[in-house]
């Protein structure tokens, strides 16, 4: 009796209608404890497997009705809340990918991690995860492309496969099948199909839920000294004159991406990674690798001389200067020089004369985000003086094999001219690559034997195209749930509005090189109109906040503009000859060329350094009221081990949902294990413990107008008058509106699940099968 699954042991009592579970098994040759049924039967009514029932002072809380649901789990072969996840999938119309995720967690180890290959392992299954989130997610994905190929290899255990096929055939005695037609595909269907099982792992892992922390932008943003937290890691404890070993820093995260400048500030050293200036805004996969690696305790050592060697090679009053140079490592621009402050905003500075500008769009990367080039009459005069100066030169082929970042020449043709054009390589495929063209921000395909060397003094301007974001602007909960973060009928209308005709932007703020702006077109003769206005009048977008680091640079962009109008001829980026700089510059060069050459000998000692950290990467913490204050870690092998924070400016809730949790002995750490982020939806973990939870108890404010949140759990034991599971009693304060309408429709909701988690006459196992299509069609629009 001991060795048998005690929530197995009860359901089969309860099925075979033997009485009430605490007494029956007391008489067994070896019984469980009280305690432990009691608390077993308290989690079967959680999962839902037992009526929880009125609560009254002569109520038993430790006997319930045998549900429905209960009935199908005393059926399957998989732990209860897998066996849950198979019902709700079969509600919602997911069933096929419950089911390979209920077979797949059933063994251990789904994805084979070949020893001390954790990076490798890590990458596939972000890989298969696409932008999900979701551990559960990227099994579901891994698994059909193993039912296409059918090669070995790619599943560590065919057993899967085998569970999977019993449990079909399992759940077909409950009227409960897959549906063997693929389902009618429309623009949104394969992110809608998400958004549901999503839900659904929520409602089957329930109470199984976490808060990501918070963090504070100005002390994050003054931490990376102002650096883009999506494409950079921080290294602490470099070594003095650490830009030395540029190429050894360099190599050191070569597995993680592309490195497109390193920056050195004193004994921290700040790593940038190359962004694809076509894709949307989000953490770069190489910032995850990086900060996984820390997480693995890979270290991080450099070959180094001693600072006293150095410093025997220069004089005194030089070594002080170098040795307090802040130093940029551009592997772009292939060069190494003094980091000036506030270099990005100046650099941007110089292609803008005014905080009004009118512009052409080029390309629009996502709704809110796009690049273009200014029209007005002195810019355009520059493009075509650059363009006819760079069609007289005699261009060079490519001293070495085409990569992606690397700026080269480029030929675009237009009306049948061919010129040649700026441009930076995004990606090499076969004989061609696509390029972005610098001063215009389009793209093109090019033939790789097309592409030109550029010369030195071309780098070394300024581009011309400007990147763009719509400030105040987020994607609507319908743009999240119908697309990756943009619905396609956003994606169009946003195109629609600023496509094919001329823009005013006035310029907010310039955050990492981007505009952060405000998008006026024409309507009409006489009217302008606000684009961001439209997508929210629309419902494709909502409002949002502007970010620290924009607030913080639009007072920058003030001074600098007052300061402009008062020396009227001056450019505001026009920055004062500084005689240091030139030195430390010239320093720099100097040890460089010292160290190149090997005049410093070979490296006498090694430096361990710190990291790699990112001050936006999130700690997460349990939601229960008994576990909120212990320590909470992610299993390593989880995609939700690194989280970054990519809108940090949101204040709203997002949760993490874990299939399985264990607690070590002292019960003080907790581990998540099959971990699941849920969408960054205003009020959607409100919306989960309302729909989810056995028992649920309101929150109003003083006026009693509004509910402020919500108390979760299996209620009140009136005889005793304490809670009745006291451990999972879930507390949340609303973060978005919640009145009596949205309660109806989730009652709705719990309504249109319970007709297909229910028997009798009218039950599942008595529905046709277009009656059960017609179900799962209501609750699906009723979620969505």
């Amino acid at each position: 009796m001991l060795r048998c699954p005690l929530e197995n042991t009860v359901l089969k009592v309860k099925l075979l209608d033997m009485g009430e579970p605490r007494a029956l098994l007391a008489t067994a040759l070896s019984p469980p404890s009280i305690s432990d049924i009691e608390r077993t039967i308290l989690l079967l009514k959680e999962i839902g497997a037992l009526a929880v029932g009125v609560p009254s002072d002569d109520a038993n809380p430790y006997d319930g009705e045998l549900t429905f649901l209960g009935k199908v789990l005393a059926q399957l072969p998989v732990d209860q809340h897998l066996g849950k996840l198979i019902v709700l999938g079969n509600v919602f119309g997911c069933l096929e990918e419950c089911l390979i995720i209920a077979a797949a967690l059933s063994f251990n180890n789904f994805f084979a991690i070949p020893f001390r290959q954790h990076l490798d392992g890590y990458r596939n299954k972000l890989h298969f995860s696409g932008n999900s989130k979701s551990d559960c997610i990227a099994l579901v994905m891994a698994f059909k492309e193993w039912q296409e190929s059918r090669q070995k290899g790619k599943l560590r255990h065919p057993k899967v496969a085998e569970l999977y096929e019993e449990l079909k055939k399992r759940i077909s005695e409950f009227n409960m099948h897959v549906n063997p037609q693929p389902p009618p595909m429309d623009r949104d269907y394969v992110y809608k199909q998400r958004f549901i099982l999503q839900i659904v792992m929520a409602g089957a892992f329930y109470p199984n839920y976490f808060a990501l922390g918070q963090n504070d932008e100005e002390i994050a943003a003054r931490e990376l000294s102002g650096k883009d937290p999506k494409t950079t890691v921080m290294l602490k404890s470099m070594p003095s004159y650490g830009f030395l070993y540029y190429k050894q820093l360099q190599s050191l995260f070569r597995q993680c991406g592309q490195v497109k400048s390193i920056s050195y500030d004193g004994s921290k050293a700040f790593i940038e990674f190359s962004r694809n200036p076509t894709e949307r805004f989000k953490t770069l996969p190489a910032v995850y690798m990086a900060l996984k690696m820390a997480q693995l305790r890979n270290q991080f050592e450099l070959n180094i001389h001693l600072s006293e060697e150095i410093e025997e090679k220069m004089d005194r009053g030089s070594s002080v200067i170098a040795r307090g140079t802040r130093v940029k490592v551009d592997f772009q621009k292939h060069t190494v020089a003094p980091m000036q402050k506030f270099c990005d905003t100046s650099e941007k500075l110089q292609t803008i004369t005014s905080l009004d500008l009118s512009i052409n769009v080029t390309e629009v990367v996502e709704v809110g985000h796009f690049w273009g080039y200014r029209i007005d009459e002195k810019n355009i005069t520059l493009l075509k003086n650059l363009s006819a100066e760079i069609n007289q030169l005699d261009l060079k082929p490519l001293s070495v094999r085409p990569y992606p970042d690397l700026v080269c020449m480029a030929p675009f043709t237009e009306w049948g001219n061919e010129k040649y054009y700026r441009a930076q390589i995004l990606y090499v495929s076969g004989e061609n690559a696509e390029v972005f063209f610098v001063d215009y921000g389009n793209r093109s395909k090019v033939a790789l034997d097309h592409l030109r060397e550029i010369p030195d003094h071309l780098r070394e301007l300024p581009f011309q195209a400007l990147e763009f974001k719509v400030r105040k602007m987020r994607p609507s909960a319908q743009s999240l749930v119908c697309g990756e973060q943009w619905s396609y009928a956003a994606s169009q209308r946003f195109a629609s509005l600023v496509n094919h005709c001329a823009l005013i932007v006035k310029v907010f703020s310039v955050v990492h090189s981007v505009l952060h702006v405000d998008v006026y077109r024409h309507s009409g003769i006489m009217d302008v109109v606000n684009v961001r206005d439209v997508l929210i009048q629309e419902c494709h977008a909502e409002l949002s906040e502007d970010s620290y680091e924009s607030k913080v640079s639009n007072e920058t962009l003030k001074q600098l503009f007052a300061k402009s109008d008062a020396n009227k001829g001056k450019s505001v980026a026009a920055a004062e000859t500084n005689p240091t700089e030139e030195e430390e510059e010239r320093l720099i060069k100097a040890l460089l060329d010292g160290f190149t050459i090997n005049r410093l000998g070979a490296p006498s000692c090694k430096a361990v350094l710190l990291g790699p950290y990112n001050p936006y990467n999130l700690r997460v913490s349990s939601m229960t009221r008994v576990s909120h204050f212990r320590t909470v870690l992610v299993e390593k092998d989880s995609i939700n081990s690194v989280i970054v924070d990519d809108s940090p400016e949101d204040s709203f809730q997002q949760i993490l949902v874990s299939a399985t949790i264990a607690v070590n002995s002292t019960g003080s750490t907790m581990l998540l294990r099959e971990t699941s982020l849920m969408p960054r939806i205003p009020g959607l973990p409100a919306l989960l413990s309302i729909l989810f939870a056995p028992v649920i108890d309101l929150r109003v404010d003083e006026s009693r107008r509004r509910y402020t949140g919500v108390l979760c759990g299996l209620g009140w034991n009136h005889a005793l008058g304490t809670p009745v599971l006291p451990d999972h009693d879930m507390e949340l304060a609303f973060d978005a509106h919640v009145n009596a309408d949205d309660i109806t429709q989730i009652n709705i909701l719990r309504k249109a699940i319970n007709k297909l988690v229910s028997d009798g006459p009218h039950g599942l196992l008595h529905l046709g099968k277009e009656r059960i299509a017609q179900l799962q069609n209501t609750a699906r629009q009723n979620l969505l």
